[in-house]
This record gives C-alpha cells, sequence and structure tokens, in this order.
C-alpha cells in the first residue's frame, strides 16, 4: 500500500497535494498513488535520467533534467499496477505550454524551444516590425519536455492539454495567412 500525500500533506501543515508531472502511461493520479510503491525502480530505469522523487517520494517527471524519449523502459522496469498499456494507449495529453516569461514578445531573439522540438510543434510568427514569437501547435506536441530545459528564461512548462492551450491555439490560427 502506498503512502496517502493527502494525509502526509496534513501532517506537514499542507492543506493539499499538488499533482505532479508523473512518468508516461501512468494511470490517474489516485490510482497511480494508491498502486505506487516508491521503489524507484522507473527512477532507475530511465535512460534520460528525468525521473525523480517528488516531495513525497513518488517518481514525477522533471523536464529541467532532458527529454523524455518514450522508450518505455520505466513501464518495463514497474512491477506495481501503475502504468497503462504503452501499445495501445498515447504516454499522456500533456503538451508544452510557453509562458509570459519567453524572450520573444520581450523583444529578444530567442529559438532555442523551436531548435530542440523534433516533433516541429513550435512554431514562430515573424513580423518585419517585432522579432518572431513561438507558439504550440497542441496537435503536433507530443509532451517530450526536450524544449524546457533549452529555454533560458525557464518559461516553458509541460502540462495538461487545457482550456488557455485551446484558445491560444485558436489565436494563432486566426493570424496566420490562408
Amino acid at each position: 500500500m502506498g503512502v496517502d500525500p493527502s494525509r502526509r500533506a496534513l501532517l506537514k501543515g499542507r492543506l493539499e497535494y499538488s499533482s505532479a508531472l508523473r512518468p508516461p502511461w501512468t494511470r490517474d493520479e489516485p490510482e497511480f498513488l494508491a498502486n505506487c510503491s516508491q521503489c524507484g525502480d522507473c527512477l532507475q530505469a530511465c535512460e534520460t535520467s528525468i525521473i525523480v522523487r517528488d516531495v513525497a517520494g513518488f517518481p514525477q517527471v522533471d523536464f529541467q533534467r532532458g527529454e523524455c524519449t518514450f522508450c518505455r523502459a520505466c513501464v518495463d522496469a514497474c512491477e506495481e499496477n501503475i502504468f497503462r498499456d504503452p501499445e495501445r494507449e498515447p504516454p499522456w495529453r500533456h503538451v508544452a505550454d510557453i509562458g509570459p516569461a519567453c524572450l520573444g514578445p520581450q523583444g529578444v531573439y530567442c529559438r532555442s524551444c523551436g531548435e530542440s522540438c523534433e516533433a516541429g510543434a513550435i512554431r514562430f510568427s515573424f513580423n518585419a516590425q517585432r522579432v518572431p514569437e513561438p507558439s504550440v501547435d497542441t496537435e503536433a506536441c507530443n509532451g517530450c519536455g526536450a524544449c524546457v530545459s533549452v529555454c533560458p528564461a525557464r518559461a516553458v512548462v509541460v502540462g495538461p492539454l487545457g482550456p488557455s492551450h485551446s484558445a491560444r491555439l485558436q489565436s494563432t490560427r486566426l493570424q496566420e495567412p490562408s
């Protein structure tokens, strides 16, 4: 039986447990927490060493350390019932999001995130009066996190696809020439 992070958080004076980005193919958070023994096998198996322990001791992904290659080593190493079937399911439904600290809108030329994106999901809008500004094509983004650690402003995060992504994608499409 795993540790109940909400109880641990209460005992440490924190009323809520913040949900961390779990390794690819993990089940929903309650099922993951109930079944993960915190053995660390997935941490040892990760070829890019991006899986680390969160504050409660559970595995989480830290894209500041590198990117996910979706090699499935974490799934293969785990003996618990915390992963979905990688043959039938996508690794996760997370995408990159570029925040307000991005250098482009501040007039500083930087294309680090786009140059590291093998999927080609980060595109740049060009205008003769300003430097290129990045946007994320959420349909092309696989959430690998390659763009996170290379960002000098730490403006890129990977998280669940949400309304902010949809609104940003829609406004980008409206601005593109036909």
